[in-house]
């Protein structure tokens, strides 16, 4: 059985989903292998995790937005992973369900709709340097539109939020393509919703989107403290895989 939100009108009106699987190496961040080994790839993939539930835990109490957390976990809620999570971090567990990322997507929406809640966004994990703002431009936005999405530079989307149910956005779409927010806006369009766009964002899908968010990595800890985007955990963990793949590739 899948962990339900209690059968009530949820407290708040929003949800914010952070669609996560648990760090087990050899399933996450496969296309950074070989280059990266399982082991390194499922310790960023992790890292990352932490990252999001960390930020959208300070956005949610810097912006004030009155939104309850949700973790969709993948391959299952019950692993020690996740159960750590939620109790560290105070996210209500939800098991992804479906038999792709879009039935995945879609069961989450009609889960969460069900229940109560106007809003729900849905944030990917891979985006660990994500500004605050976005989160609250999101939820911003869907108080005049019935659709928001993230566009990644990749051709997908990184946050996907909706007002209502609409399912057809999920299906038919070839997933870990350039073509995802493209076919997503022509569904949109084609159900007359109102749609609106976050700034681009750069998601880490391969290794030249991991050198990517290397240097950046390197130029935030120019930053003062205080300014610095990257957790010490993941600026750590980016040092490190960086300095082995030069020795790799020497």
């Amino acid at each position: 059985m899948s962990p339900q939100p209690p059968d009530r009108t949820p407290p708040r009106a929003a949800a914010l989903v952070i669609f996560a699987k648990a760090p087990i190496a050899g399933q996450v961040k496969t296309r950074l292998c070989p280059a990266l080994t399982e082991d390194e790839a499922a310790t960023l993939h992790g890292s990352f995790v932490l990252d999001t539930l960390e930020r959208t835990k300070a956005a949610a109490g810097t912006f004030k937005l009155p939104l309850d957390r949700f973790l969709a976990c993948a391959p299952s809620s019950e692993h020690v992973f996740f159960r750590i999570m939620e109790a560290r971090h105070g996210v209500t567990l939800l098991d992804q369900e479906g038999d792709d990322l879009g039935a995945r997507m879609r069961h989450t929406f009609d889960q969460l709709f069900a229940r109560g809640y106007r809003q729900v966004c849905l944030v990917g994990t891979d985006v660990p340097s994500l500004p605050l703002t976005h989160y609250r431009d999101a939820f911003a936005v869907l108080t005049r539109h019935d659709l928001v999405l993230g566009p990644a530079k990749d051709g997908g989307y990184y946050l996907i939020g909706m007002t209502a149910p609409h399912p057809a956005l999920f299906e038919n779409i070839p997933w870990s393509t350039d073509q995802v927010l493209a076919l997503t806006q022509q569904k949109a369009a084609a159900e007359g919703l109102k749609t609106a766009l976050l700034p681009p964002w750069n998601d880490v899908d391969t290794l030249d989107d991991l050198q990517i968010l290397i240097d950046d990595c390197i130029a935030d800890k120019k930053r003062p403290k205080k300014e610095r985007v990257y957790s010490t955990r993941t600026a750590g963990t980016l040092e490190l895989l960086a300095k082995r793949l030069r020795e790799r590739r020497a």
